[in-house]
């Protein structure tokens, strides 16, 4: 196949006016195509009032022994190309003879990157064991509505933990800007159509789910992990590594320790020579632990702000002009970025078209903002986190603590619950109020979507004064490129604190723990993703290199 990119076309065309353009490309007749399939298509909104589709398309000739000279004659056009082949090969095969139990793999986490890590190696038949802290994604969803609902907070089953991960409960975004040169990504949207999610995220430039279907698609992707003899097991927290003690070779590094399975909460061992440690951000008890134990861990920057809400019709229009509404272009989004005068950046992060602000802490007497959207992205409101970079050097603590940045996070969700009422309420605040400095004392016309509700107050205090004064610079600024982002009844809600890992699990090449041989540091929390699709990604490689070193070691695990 022929892979034909950047053709622009208006977002009325008919069908046959994309087989048409990709002909015209080539320089052949429409009939000399026998097939064509989109790759990609993405909105171009740049041209104010008219936007168009931008697709990629592959195209198969009638003559399949005419590309070649096809392409030869096209050498200068840089839009043309062979077809890339994304489909997914496996690194290896569990013996036949099947897996000592001993030496089936454990995999902590069954978010989406302990979700790829657990699916790869079942289908390369490891029978992984899953250890995950939470529950089942259905009855994680009724305790997570029990703080949206009625602020009862359970510290072990919520928008942070249990199945699914922190992305259940999230706009569903399946798109990254990692570099992933073997596909993987390809892989990840097939299983996921596969599990139940539209075949347009297979094309569409940004694609999403919504929080409904992926508790669906999670359930779906479990059962198929089960069923190729994996195993998994809810509400299981690991409190503890067992390690070799002393170092299993002389050949170890002086300071390499070798891993030989891991302690639960209730006091059961589970030996492994091989875990991968897919916990989320939020997996703080653990991180300490892991600390304590000595494992290899350093702080990270990360984000603070605040969720900003505005009308979704305004978004729209400013994006789409009078072609605002248009079914075939859905709820507009936006990304913007400015460079403050102090030196931050602030930036919009997770934006969720058509969605709610929703609770997202994991411990008690704070308050953390997300956002979130169905697959419809119909709700009345758009949000998005309006966040400032933060460096370890911000956190205050000893500069050697990797632990520092959660104390910095903690210290801002604790004052963000007593701003809101000490209620599980969000401290809330009008842009106009926040711009000039004074407390909002009621909301205006954009009602705020976070339950379990907000309290207007002044959000001055909710962050540290260089990110207050980088965020009063950036929201004019915004107002440039998106019109009436500033507006003065648009709602700002706190904090945003979790926007990544505050800390990373260095790891070698071989993806194992810098100083723990066997221990597979993975996605998110472990500092090597920031999303969906990037953590599941990140999943499938450590799940790849964990396969090869269980090959390589004869699989005979004592």
């Amino acid at each position: 196949m022929l892979r034909i990119t950047e053709l622009r076309l208006p977002i009325d065309h008919p069908p046959h006016a994309l087989p048409a353009a990709a002909a015209a490309r080539l320089g052949i007749a429409v009939g000399d195509i026998a097939a064509h399939t989109v790759f990609r298509r993405s909105v171009d909104a740049r041209r104010t009032g008219a936007p168009s589709f931008i697709y990629t398309v592959d195209v198969t000739l009638a003559d399949a022994n005419g590309e070649a000279a096809l392409l030869a004659a096209l050498a200068g056009e840089r839009t043309v190309s062979l077809t890339p082949d994304t489909r997914y090969r496996f690194v290896g095969q569990a013996p036949a003879s099947g897996l000592p139990e001993a030496a089936r793999p454990l995999i902590v986490g069954f978010g989406p990157c302990g979700i790829f890590a657990a699916l790869i190696l079942a289908q390369m038949g490891f029978r992984p064991i899953v250890l995950e802290r939470g529950k089942e994604v259905r009855e994680r969803t009724r305790d997570t509505w029990g703080l949206w609902r009625q602020s009862t907070l359970n510290p072990e089953s919520n928008v942070q933990f249990g199945e699914g991960g922190a992305g259940t409960f999230s706009d569903g975004k399946l798109y990254s800007q990692i570099r992933d040169p073997k596909h993987h990504g390809r892989k990840v949207l097939t299983e996921f159509v596969k599990a139940g999610a539209p075949e347009e995220i297979l094309y569409l430039a940004k694609p999403h789910i919504g929080t409904f279907r992926l508790v669906s698609m999670v359930e779906a992707m479990r059962r198929e992990i089960i069923e190729l003899g994996g195993e998994i097991r809810f509400q299981q927290r690991v409190d503890s590594l067992l390690f070799d003690e002393p170092p299993a070779t002389a050949s170890d590094q002086p300071n390499m320790r070798r891993l030989r399975g891991v302690r639960l909460a209730g006091g059961e061992e589970i030996l492994s020579r091989h875990v991968v440690l897919a916990l989320g951000h939020s997996a703080r008890d653990t991180f300490t632990h892991l600390h304590e134990l000595g494992v290899a861990m350093e702080a990270k920057p990360f984000s603070v702000g605040f969720r900003i809400e505005h009308p979704q019709s305004l978004i729209d229009r400013a994006r789409y002009g009078r072609h605002a509404g248009d079914t075939r272009l859905g709820a507009a989004d936006y990304k913007l970025v400015h460079h403050a005068s102090n030196g931050r950046t602030v930036y919009s992060f997770c934006m969720c078209p058509g969605g709610t602000v929703v609770a997202a802490t994991s411990e008690e007497g704070c308050v953390v903002t997300n956002g979130m959207s169905q697959y419809s992205r119909a709700e009345r409101n758009a949000n998005s986190g309006i966040v400032v970079n933060v460096s370890p050097e911000d956190f205050g603590g000893t500069p050697d603590d990797p632990l520092a940045g959660i104390a910095f996070q903690r210290r801002l969700e604790a004052h963000a619950f007593v701003l809101g009422g000490s209620t599980y309420a969000a401290p809330a605040q009008r842009v106009g109020d926040f711009l000039a400095g004074r407390a909002s004392t009621t909301l205006g016309g954009v009602v705020p979507s976070y339950k379990p509700g907000v309290h207007p107050t002044d959000l001055s205090s909710a962050l540290p004064d260089w990110a207050i004064s980088a965020l009063r610079e950036a929201i004019p600024a915004f107002e440039r490129q998106i019109k009436g982002f500033s507006l003065p009844d648009a709602v700002l809600t706190g904090v945003e604190t979790r926007t990544s890992s505050p800390l990373r699990l260095p790891r070698g090449d071989d993806l194992q723990s810098v100083n723990v041989r066997g221990l597979y540091p993975a996605g998110e929390g472990a500092g090597y993703a920031g999303g969906i699709l990037s953590a599941a990604v990140d999943g499938i490689q450590v799940a790849e290199a964990l396969a090869l070193d269980l090959l390589a070691s004869g699989i005979t695990h004592d």
